[in-house]
């Protein structure tokens, strides 16, 4: 099994990075781990499988991220995962949103490390491909250095190697998950310290990062980097992440060249009845800060939904791009 290098990541973001969304992460860079949308266990193994974990074999590397508390029925999730092909299988212990707390999962998870240990053993028994985990720094009045050594050496101990740090704490009681990206405040120092603890371990750090200049600050501290909304909003970004952290080239030399490699995607999934919106909401931020960026987006954004929009659209949009 070939060893994954998580240098640089792109995170799982709920409602954004579904497949389609993967497929164009994935034609602007080569070398990032992509992460699916949290998938529940209750919607793998009483849902849809098929609909939850489908993805196009061209998204590896990707890892799986999963929402859930019993071990066995992440664990049974897990060999699922395994069987469509993924690459990694990742637990949320940081998603702080109320209906993740209704289902005892999520950042209210960092409350109970052992509980987080059996899980992962659990996953591990079941499966070849690595186990990790993503969580927070705290959660509400939890001791800031002590909880967190606490908890990684609880869940290390069972066979976790790596932890994807959310660089803040998350106040489940209070702030919303929206207030939550936000308020609480950025702690990398932390995380730098658990790294020195932990030598070991692969520690990636998460939060607030939106150039990769800072990514290549913090990759002096730790062992990888995991970038949210500003890849999602600003996808080129992505475009440089290969020869700059990787000494890899760039797949695509520019943007017009990444929205027409994206084209016989786009009409395969057409062809497969996916409406336009659900893949060009995706392309939205392709342009940003360039002549034209707006027409381009207010042009998809308004004739997406119609029931004839197609590959020509994108190819109008591109259009406004001086």
């Amino acid at each position: 099994m070939k060893k994954l290098n998580r240098k640089f990541t792109v995170a799982p973001m709920l409602d954004w990075t579904d497949r389609h969304c993967r497929f164009f992460h994935r034609l602007l860079t080569k070398e990032a781990i992509l992460y699916t949308e949290m998938v529940t266990t209750g919607a793998i193994l009483y849902g849809d499988p098929a609909r939850q974990l489908r993805f196009n074999s061209q998204e590896h590397p990707v890892a799986l991220q999963l929402g859930g508390s019993e071990p066995q029925e992440l664990a049974q999730c897990a060999r699922i995962a395994q069987d469509y092909g993924y690459d990694e299988i990742n637990l949320n212990v940081g998603c702080p949103s109320e209906r993740v707390q209704k289902g005892a999962f999520g950042a209210c998870l960092m409350a109970e490390p052992q509980l987080i240990a059996e899980c992962v053993s659990a996953m591990q028994a079941a499966v070849a491909i690595p186990i990790t985990v993503k969580n927070r720094i705290g959660i509400d009045d939890q001791e800031d250095y002590a909880d967190l050594h606490h908890f990684i050496d609880t869940v290390s101990q069972a066979g976790c190697q790596t932890f994807i740090i959310h660089a803040r704490k998350a106040w489940l009681k209070g702030l919303s998950p929206k207030e939550n990206r936000d308020i609480p405040p950025l702690r990398y120092d932390l995380v730098y310290q658990i790294k020195q603890a932990f030598p070991a371990l692969e520690i990636i750090i998460n939060g607030g990062i939106t150039t990769l200049e800072q990514c290549q600050q913090h990759l002096q501290h730790v062992d990888g980097v995991m970038v949210g909304r500003e890849a999602y909003h600003n996808p080129w970004l992505l475009a440089q992440v290969d020869p700059l952290l990787y000494g890899t080239p760039a797949p695509l030399e520019s943007r017009q060249a990444a929205l027409l490699a994206m084209l016989p995607y786009v009409q395969a999934q057409l062809d497969a009845g996916v409406p336009l919106g659900h893949i060009s909401r995706h392309l939205l931020g392709l342009f940003q800060g360039m002549p034209g960026a707006r027409a381009f987006r207010r042009l998809i954004s308004e004739n997406a939904h119609k029931p004839d929009a197609g590959v020509k659209l994108l190819r109008d949009a591109l259009a406004k791009i001086t």
